[in-house]
């Protein structure tokens, strides 16, 4: 079974030759989509022999992939973006993979790295980009893979920096405005269009946004949990604090193995105490209880889960909490468990101590 890279990009020059050397050795061969590069991209593609067409672009991301798709001589096609690069040994998993009976699409974790309150941040999720070439998308933006063939996971890491640059929020907004004037009921999208403004730090329309997507979820999709996770980050940064604890208190057996909402509530009982002490004081002994339970609950393979909200960063909240009350030796444990990661903020607190 033979492999096909499937791109499309535009203005790449920054990001494309990492993406491709890290797959140079994975696949058959490279095909290239150009919306219409004025840089040196296509230069770059052809430095790895990349099969580049030229293809007019529509706001129609499912359209560009099924040009590209269209384009591929192999059984089986990898989909990356050029912001994106693989970051693992993953050959011999991929060609096991392709080589199976009966097919399945492959869902590869993509780490997705982005600006947060306490600095970097990455959070991940699992997407479909590892499938029969004769698959097609559909969606103009955000687009899905259409197929019957279930969905399988496959140990292939894909490293995402594209949110963390912020590099496509001016093309994908207007696309997103448009799909949501088409789709209002669709929570999905008010969802995207929100991680586009947190990127921007436009947190009020993030929140905004999020609002509205909260009131149309059933709670049984997929991204659900990560939705109301990056609700109560949103209520914490736009200070729309009234909204939040009503959503703590409701979704505390929805999201009860989630370490990402128990490390946020956290964060939100904090931030509500402080803006007012009389009337919120008595929630305090939460903040403790909830860290602990994200460390409890530790790290897992949740979709939308940011990394160390059950293990470094929650220990050093924590930390941050016993140092609070005035209780150093607890402060002390929770930050010395936060440096067996690495974990630098937790570093120097311990050498203030």
């Amino acid at each position: 079974m033979k492999l096909s890279l499937i791109m499309i990009v535009k203005n790449e020059e920054a990001t494309l030759r990492r993406c491709l050397d890290s797959v140079l050795t994975l696949v058959d061969e490279i095909i290239i989509a150009d919306t219409g590069s004025t840089d040196t991209t296509k230069q770059i593609a052809s430095e790895f022999k990349a099969k580049i067409f030229d293809y007019e672009w529509t706001n129609d991301f499912a359209a560009a992939r099924n040009f590209a798709l269209e384009q591929a001589t192999s059984e089986w096609s990898l989909v990356l973006d050029a912001d994106e690069y693989v970051s693992n040994d993953c050959g011999d998993q991929i060609r096991d993979f392709i080589a199976r009976s009966p097919a399945a699409i492959g869902q590869v974790k993509r780490i997705d790295k982005f600006m947060s309150k306490d600095g970097v941040s990455f959070e991940q999720s699992y997407i479909s980009r590892l499938f029969p070439s004769s698959c097609r998308y559909s969606g103009r933006i955000h687009e899905q893979v259409v197929s019957d063939l279930p969905r399988a996971r496959v140990d292939v890491e894909i490293q995402h920096d594209g949110y963390f640059e912020n590099k496509k929020s001016d093309r994908n907004i207007p696309i997103l405005l448009q799909v949501i004037e088409e789709n209002p009921l669709d929570p999905y999208y008010y969802y995207q269009i929100a991680k586009e403004y947190r990127g921007m730090e436009e947190h009020g329309k993030a929140f905004a946004s999020l609002k509205l997507a909260y009131s149309k979820i059933t709670h049984k999709e997929g991204y659900a949990p990560s939705l109301i996770v990056n609700y109560l980050y949103a209520i914490i940064s736009s200070g729309n604090l009234g909204e939040g604890l009503a959503v703590v208190e409701a979704e505390q057996d929805f999201l009860s193995g989630s370490a990402d909402f128990y490390f946020v509530s956290a964060l939100f009982l904090l931030e509500l105490i402080l803006s007012d002490p009389d009337q919120y004081s008595d929630l305090v002994t939460y903040i403790e209880r909830f860290y602990l339970r994200a460390i409890e609950i530790g790290e897992t393979d949740q979709e939308g889960s940011v990394i160390g909200t059950g293990s470094f960063a929650a220990h050093h909240n924590l930390g941050v909490y016993y140092e609070a009350i005035g209780d150093v030796g607890k402060a002390k444990e929770q930050y010395t468990l936060a440096v067996d990661y690495n974990y630098a903020p937790s570093i120097e607190r311990l050498s203030l101590l």
